[in-house]
């Protein structure tokens, strides 16, 4: 195992200074810091992601992309072996683990980094976990799989429950909707989903700590709706759980800046990104984790330099 710094601390004891927000206890002996912000690095081992699908030709190049984005300054590496973007086919538990176990292994091997497993399904989060993953990031917030929380509960591992309308195969992007996604209003209401499912998870067992929550942008909202959720971020951060938030590459940032590429959306990406930190929420999943960190660690030295 390598002595790549990961960010995190293996000292459990420190969870309960969770709840003033500076610490995520992701597994019963690793907790992630959040101080002053987490970065999660995006490894998709799928072969039709929107934005990286297809890049690895073998669980060595998966493993050696994990280090670089740890080199950048990746707290949580997210391995997802299911794409979840709009259109998506959905990929069975089988095929989900077949992907993923051997790239969590290897990373596993060569670094102490936390390790987040992308999926809806207990099944495929389970063999995860035996193979060195921390918790699961579940983009249904336990909606698709009611063996979920039981699950994690009784491995005392934590959750990211995000927000959607629909599993990838019936959704759009975010700026080709025939129609609007209809909301009363789009914060409130992914407030309320969002703490009515953490409400569950700790009704399974699963402790408040160990429960982040994602408003699961360019997951069932219009353009404008992605922007009003990053503009009132502090709105969910009230709810008292750490938040996470995925702005990296989507399309709402390209019907802005007409960048139809999703790599050439980096600024976009950052930009988001800084403006979610600034209401409030510390874990950012990213495909360009350096630039990323850098433009973070300069908002950070402005919030300080304001008081806040």
């Amino acid at each position: 195992m390598t002595s790549r710094d990961s960010g995190t601390s293996g000292d459990a004891g420190n969870s309960g200074s969770s709840r003033d927000g500076q610490f995520f206890p992701v597994s019963a002996d690793r907790v992630l810091s959040l101080d002053p912000f987490a970065l999660m690095g995006v490894v998709n081992v799928t072969p039709d992601s929107f934005s990286d699908g297809g890049q690895f030709t073998s669980v060595e190049e998966v493993a050696q992309f994990a280090l670089a984005l740890i080199d950048q300054g990746a707290t949580v590496i997210d391995v997802g072996g299911e794409s979840t973007r709009p259109g998506a086919a959905r990929v069975s538990v089988d095929e989900q683990i077949r992907r993923v176990v051997p790239a969590i292994t290897r990373i596993r091997a060569r670094s102490n980094v936390a390790i987040s497993i992308d999926t809806t399904h207990a099944g495929v989060a389970e063999a995860a976990l035996d193979a060195g993953a921390d918790f699961v990031n579940d983009v249904s917030a336990g909606t698709e799989d009611s063996a979920m929380f039981r699950m994690l509960a009784k491995r005392g591992a934590g959750v990211v429950l995000m927000h959607r309308l629909a599993p990838p195969d019936q959704d759009s992007y975010s700026d080709r909707y025939a129609k609007e996604p209809v909301y009363g209003d789009v914060v409130r209401d992914v407030a309320a989903f969002l703490l009515a499912r953490a409400e569950m998870a700790m009704a399974a067992g699963i402790p408040r700590e160990q429960i982040a929550l994602d408003p699961g942008l360019g997951f069932g909202k219009s353009v404008l709706q992605n922007y009003e959720l990053l503009a009132r971020t502090s709105e969910l951060v009230a709810l008292g759980f750490p938040v996470l938030v995925g702005a990296s590459r989507k399309s709402f940032l390209g019907a802005v800046t007409g960048r139809e590429d999703p790599e050439q959306r980096i600024i976009g990406s950052v930009v988001a990104a800084v403006a979610a930190y600034g209401g409030g929420a510390r874990i950012v999943r990213a495909h360009d984790v350096g630039a990323h960190r850098e433009a973070l660690l300069v908002a950070h030295a402005v919030l300080r330099g304001a008081g806040l």
